[in-house]
């Protein structure tokens, strides 16, 4: 699939790139003692992350003061294999080059199919800062070559996090998967408890 840029103007509709105030450098320096394991690796809340000035920032600034957690994802990853969206917006942050696979939740079909033939491909070059709308679907960013993605990930305070109460699984819950994370599995992802709401092919860049 073609393969846009963030700074191009179809990425408009997802997101924007946020520019030097946060100073990132920082918080890039810190992800250095991270090694990228063979496979995708999430961790919500890192203590060390969500310290200094870029995190007082991003809280103070992006966030107008709500409590955040700042955590990372990193691995080697070619697949699309699901799509999530939360009530609010995340900031992602490249440590290195890495590809989002975008969508929109406009385009969720009776509020549980989506047609993944309507996903976007958008290249993150390192250094750079973006935040996906609340209305924009994603996952784990994608490797660029062999040696996987580091991307700092920030969100509400409690995203992503267990549920604590069961859910009847029905309207506005049916897709309700972690704390704000509504998710839409591909069936040959293997998601334990993710809906199979992702129709057409899994995307795989490496093909």
């Amino acid at each position: 699939m073609k393969i846009k840029n963030v700074t191009d103007k179809e990425f408009a509709q997802y997101g924007r790139i946020l520019n030097d105030y946060y100073e990132f450098g920082g918080i890039m320096e810190m992800m250095e003692q991270y090694p990228v394991p063979d496979d995708v690796v999430y961790v919500p809340s890192v203590e060390q992350l969500e310290t200094g000035r870029t995190a007082i920032n991003l809280r103070m600034r992006m966030f107008g003061e709500l409590p955040i957690q700042i955590g990372y994802c990193i691995g080697k990853n070619t697949k699309l294999n699901a799509l999530e969206y939360h009530r609010s917006s995340e900031v992602d942050i490249a440590v290195t080059d890495m590809i989002l696979l975008l969508g929109r939740q406009q385009d969720i079909q009776n509020m549980v199919t989506y047609d993944t033939a309507n996903v976007e491909a958008f290249f993150v070059p390192a250094g750079t800062g973006v935040e996906l709308y609340a209305t924009t679907l994603h996952y784990a960013p994608c490797s660029t070559d062999e040696n996987g993605f580091k991307c700092v990930v920030v969100l509400p305070e409690g995203t992503n996090t267990d549920l604590m109460i069961c859910h009847t699984k029905s309207y506005d819950d049916k897709l309700l998967f972690a704390k704000n994370k509504w998710l839409l599995a591909h069936e040959e992802a293997g998601i334990e408890g993710g809906f199979i709401g992702l129709t057409g092919e899994n995307i795989d860049l490496s093909k």
